[in-house]
């Protein structure tokens, strides 16, 4: 009798016992997060995707009950700090937000230390920036027409400033030389806030940034700006022509922004960080302040794993091509 009642308990231990064998079940069911999350930027603090980390943190802490972290970890075009996510145990603690340079790197290096294509988990997209091109408050061309003249005569004494090889505004300038047909010098700053600094001092002639980055300067008057390089005006810069109404048709460029988690990540934790990333976006005050820096969040079906994972696939395929026919490479 001692013995079945044994067999019994050991059985009903087994039973119990069984769903954490489940895959998933276990981080399912376990009480995450129960301790702070760190988002990796790969960019210097005060830049646009700095920026768009911080209000989407804030907001997605109070949704998970537990603080987000924003550590920036500049460097080597953003592929320091993915490679630190890449790297990272996946358990969910560790993310990254990254903008297009997710869709640029796999063409751009030809050697890293991490699979930049297969190396993460898609969370969800975040907002999809609007670039302007804008030069030093005393830059001699009036508007975008000028520019393309100045820039053609001069060439080489122009400085075409940028946050690093890789980032958003290098790809944005290479764009740009290519739809003007000539080469200016390219000076690469390790970020964009320093870049802007030696911008509005008059250190360097162009820029071409975020608007996130740019809305404020160019409202205040501090820099030049020529044109906002999507298919309409921007609502945050109604004054500001697209690149196609001053004279530079076909020419538009986005800066779109994305969460990751490391390749291995647990779907149940990708999907409440989904979860978190959709009430943050539907935040009054992030959208106001989104608009406030000429952007705005995407939508909710957007800031899904399956919707992310197919526009980043599909951003590589596009770059590929592009970056290839330029030749110019971050190694």
């Amino acid at each position: 009798m001692q013995n079945i009642t044994r067999r019994r308990a050991l059985a009903l231990g087994v039973a119990l016992a069984a769903p954490a064998l489940i895959p998933g079940f276990a981080w399912a069911q376990a009480a995450y997060p129960n301790r702070p999350i760190t988002i990796i930027v790969p960019f210097a603090a005060g830049g646009p995707t700095d920026v768009v980390t911080r209000l989407a943190a804030e907001v997605m802490a109070r949704d998970l009950g537990q603080p987000v972290v924003v550590e920036n970890v500049g460097g080597a075009g953003g592929t320091l700090g993915a490679q630190r996510v890449a790297q990272a145990r996946p358990d969910g603690y560790t993310l990254l937000l990254h903008h297009i340079g997710m869709g640029t790197t796999p063409s751009l290096y030809r050697r890293l230390a991490y699979d930049a294509v297969n190396g993460f988990e898609p969370i969800g997209l975040v907002t999809e920036v609007p670039m302007t091109i804008i030069a030093k408050k005393d830059f001699p061309a009036n508007n975008l027409a000028e520019l393309i003249q100045v820039m053609r005569e001069r060439k080489q004494d122009i400085n075409l400033a940028n946050a690093g090889v890789g980032a958003a505004s290098h790809i944005c300038g290479l764009l740009l030389q290519s739809a003007v047909q000539t080469q200016v010098t390219t000076v690469p700053y390790r970020g964009t806030g320093p870049a802007m600094t030696d911008l509005i001092g008059g250190t360097v002639d162009l820029m071409c940034d975020q608007t996130t980055n740019t809305t404020q300067q160019i409202n205040s008057g501090a820099v030049k700006a020529y044109a906002v390089t999507t298919a309409t005006r921007n609502a945050a810069l109604p004054n500001l022509p697209t690149a196609a109404e001053a004279g530079l048709p076909g020419f538009e460029v986005s800066v779109w922004h994305g969460l990751y988690a490391p390749k291995g990540t647990d779907s149940a934790i990708v999907n409440r960080l989904s979860r978190a990333l959709q009430v943050a976006l539907r935040d009054e005050r992030l959208v106001a302040r989104f608009a406030e820096l000429g952007t705005a969040p995407v939508t909710q079906e957007q800031a899904t794993p399956e919707y992310h994972r197919r526009y980043w696939q599909a951003d590589i395929a596009k770059w590929r091509p592009i970056i290839q026919a330029a030749g110019q490479y971050a190694d």
